[in-house]
């Protein structure tokens, strides 16, 4: 199965005293996603935002709303981010306890479930899961940051899982890359066979409307 290409940008690279309008040029400028990295200063070294801000975009925008759980204890707060409007909910397979009945939670809340895995973190966690997700998130950044640069061993898992996925029945779960993608790297991520491409700097940076364009012309062509 060959998979829609998605460009998400992160909102965590936005103007957030334009918040607003820079969720609605998210949709404008053609995203197709918008990504909310969420951190609690606990799993990851940093604090960032929570449902309260997923609710306050939520009426500005049509996109779906991803939410990445960079958190401990992330049941605790699932129906939170669903009741605030998102649409898919990601988490990290290092702080889940019972996985099956996380991700089972967040099916319940009528959200794509998604399954996080650090860049050292084993696939193996990823081949087990992977029939109770939507979609998996391969990090090839260490969390807790934004504008870190690219992990290429990224390159090899991604590979290796889509073919896991493709070979077991399984083609239809996507594959969600976050973390240094850029121009000059989205072909070499999306021949590795992921779909859902984050972005914070790689898009906010620049002039947005034309950066979006040029990250899905290089998806496909490499320039």
């Amino acid at each position: 199965m060959t998979h829609q290409l998605k460009i998400a940008p992160s909102l965590l690279s936005c103007d957030f005293s334009n918040l607003e309008t820079e969720v609605k040029n998210c949709e404008r400028f053609g995203a197709d996603i918008l990504h909310v990295d969420v951190m609690d200063g606990h799993f990851v070294p940093n604090i960032t935002i929570g449902p309260l801000i997923v609710k306050a975009i939520r009426p500005h925008s049509s996109l779906p709303i991803d939410c990445h759980l960079m958190i401990s204890n992330p049941d605790n707060y699932i129906d939170d981010f669903a009741d605030a409007g998102a649409d898919y909910i990601s988490v990290h397979a290092e702080v889940c306890n019972h996985l099956h009945r996380t991700l089972s939670k967040i099916k319940e809340r009528n959200c794509k479930a998604g399954l996080v895995l650090n860049p050292i973190t084993p696939l193996q966690y990823a081949f087990d899961a992977a029939e109770y997700c939507d979609f998996i998130l391969l990090m090839s950044v260490n969390p807790g940051f934004g504008g870190q640069s690219f992990i290429s061993s990224f390159l090899d898992k991604c590979k290796t899982l889509r073919d896991y996925l493709d070979s077991n029945g399984l083609s239809h779960v996507e594959i969600e890359v976050d973390g240094g993608v850029k121009i000059d790297n989205i072909k070499q991520v999306v021949d590795a066979g992921a779909n859902m491409i984050v972005s914070g700097s790689g898009l906010f940076k620049g002039n947005l409307e034309q950066s979006i364009k040029d990250m899905k012309l290089a998806a496909i062509s490499g320039q």
